[in-house]
């Protein structure tokens, strides 16, 4: 007879059910994961970015007349724009503004950001004065734009300081309806838009950077234009590219602040449209886009904007 631990074990083994093996659950590719994580911009992007993009495309080889427009592949558009004088004159002036407007943009963006970054030495304050440079920004462009009027006016205070101090016998014709008052708008309006960038580039700058160059013996000039320059590049470019392209689509401002003495593309565009000429204005606004994107592209060229973005 057996040995009951024997007896045991053999009833335990012929008992015991056998075990099926665990099945695995469906795992779904990662590649697809990422583009389903992506399919909700890319229809975001697709629905208000490249299908209005890809309609002004087709449109702008459409023909039309003072009633309606035609379907079909015409480059008579086209060929208005860049066979004419008056089309070339506009893009140049646009492009005045454009560097104009940067230039001083930048200017007055970097030492705003510089003096936030470097001479504020608490969060609190410098979040302080930083909202207080977007309090103008919670009216709208329209209202702050025609501020200026009363302002740089024939009668207005600018002039009338002028005159009552002696410096000049009468009013300043050029102080409004010109450039200069359609580019002291425009740097009203977008200089924040260079503010905000440049400032995110300098307060990530490590100290200890500025401080092994001083204890090397950099001067303060050195030290500005050897360090916190190049770091700051990439918040200048990202500036750049905010300020060039609101510039370049910008027509209200160009129409008010210079009494419809002077023109942009996007004023053309405008006029145009208004007129329902709407091949001919997309195709301005095709080549506009283009010269906008040229423009991007030289600068990415010169400057890695990764780092910030």
């Amino acid at each position: 007879m057996a040995p009951n631990g024997t007896e045991t074990s053999m009833t335990s083994t012929a008992n015991a059910e056998p075990q099926k093996p665990k099945g695995k659950g469906f795992k779904a590719p990662a590649g697809l994961i990422s583009w389903l994580q992506a399919l909700p911009l890319a229809i975001i992007l697709g629905v208000f970015l490249v299908i209005p993009l890809i309609l002004i495309v087709v449109v702008s080889f459409w023909d039309y007349d003072f009633a309606m427009m035609y379907p079909g592949f015409f480059t008579f558009n086209y060929a208005e724009t860049f066979g004419s004088w008056v089309t070339w004159k506009t893009y140049l002036n646009t492009l005045k503004y454009a560097a104009m407007v940067w230039a001083i943009t930048l200017v007055i963006g970097f030492w705003v950001a510089y003096f936030l970054a470097f001479h504020i030495r608490t969060a609190a304050m410098q979040t302080i004065l930083f909202l207080i440079c977007t309090v103008p920004f919670l009216t709208s462009n329209i209202i702050r734009m025609i501020s200026w009027i009363p302002v740089l006016g024939r009668h207005g205070i600018v002039n009338s300081a002028l005159v009552g101090a002696g410096i000049v016998d009468q009013p300043v014709e050029w102080l409004l309806y010109s450039d200069f008052a359609v580019v002291l708008a425009m740097v009203h309006l977008y200089t924040l838009f260079m503010v905000v960038p440049i400032f995110n580039s300098l307060i990530r700058i490590d100290g200890a950077l500025i401080e092994a160059a001083r204890d090397a013996g950099a001067s303060g000039f050195q030290i500005l234009t050897n360090v916190i320059i190049p770091l700051a590049k990439p918040g200048m470019a990202i500036g750049t590219i905010f300020v060039v392209t609101l510039v370049m689509a910008d027509f209200i401002t160009v129409l008010v602040m210079s009494g419809g003495q002077s023109a942009s593309v996007a004023l053309m565009m405008k006029n145009q449209m208004s007129l329902l000429q709407y091949p001919g204005a997309a195709a301005n606004a095709v080549v506009l886009l283009v010269v906008v994107l040229m423009m991007v592209a030289a600068i990415l060229r010169v400057v890695d904007i990764r780092k910030e973005l």
